[in-house]
């Protein structure tokens, strides 16, 4: 029997791949995934995605969506909280790996790993120093679709909010940004791509500005999951 492993959600373009990855590998089993979501928004946080593209985005998985909910604004205490009752819940259903679709930051991997450490349970980073650049074209290449939903106006156009991740987005990045937005330079939404049992359709909403992030609303079109 394959470990049991659940997969850290962020509705983006990462932790997608990173699902397409580890399924084609073959080594673990993942059967859920988690996604914290900011309560009072009831959307995905930091990627402002709503919770009902986010459901349709588990179903196109074929996967139960745990729901980590916090607060906001959201004090380290309460985020920790929130992770250690997950992580007990993940024990609970012998769940003994976590995914994440971090890319190369060290910082980021050894908060992961801390924060897993005396649960029993193993970080997995399949995309772990993958050439940003090749991986951005590898995704997009194979059927991956998403829109970037958040940006930080610092590191790139506005304009580019609510685009679809693309060669053309790739094409009008500033040369100092990372192709796969590692260093945060914006995040997405995928509705469509090998991971995913059928596409979602989505819909480009109001963009607007909003604590020094530009946001991009993506809808269900019609209503439709």
């Amino acid at each position: 029997m394959k470990p049991r492993a659940w997969l850290c959600w962020s509705s983006g373009k990462d932790s997608a791949w990173a699902l397409y990855v580890v399924r084609r590998q073959g080594e673990v089993d993942v059967v859920g995934l988690l996604t914290v979501v900011t309560d009072v928004y009831e959307r995905v946080s930091m990627h402002g995605v709503r919770e009902d593209v986010l459901q349709a985005q588990a179903a196109a998985t074929g996967l139960p969506l745990i729901r980590v909910p916090i607060p906001a604004p959201c004090p380290d205490g309460a985020y920790e909280e929130a992770m250690r009752r997950a992580l007990q819940q993940a024990k609970e259903q012998n769940v003994t790996h976590m995914i994440f679709g971090d890319l190369f930051l060290e910082d980021v991997r050894k908060y992961r790993e801390t924060q897993l450490d005396g649960t029993g349970i193993t970080a997995l980073f399949p995309l772990w120093q993958k050439p940003t650049d090749e991986l951005a074209r590898e995704m997009i290449a194979a059927g991956l679709v998403a829109h970037v939903t958040s940006l930080d106006p610092r590191k790139m156009p506005r304009e580019l909010a609510g685009q679809v991740f693309d060669e053309r987005l790739l094409e009008r990045l500033p040369a100092e940004a990372d192709p796969c937005a590692e260093n945060g330079e914006f995040h997405t939404c995928v509705s469509a791509g090998p991971m995913f049992e059928h596409p979602i359709d989505v819909e480009i909403g109001e963009v607007v500005e909003r604590e020094g992030f530009v946001f991009a609303d993506l809808t269900l079109a019609n209503g439709r999951k």
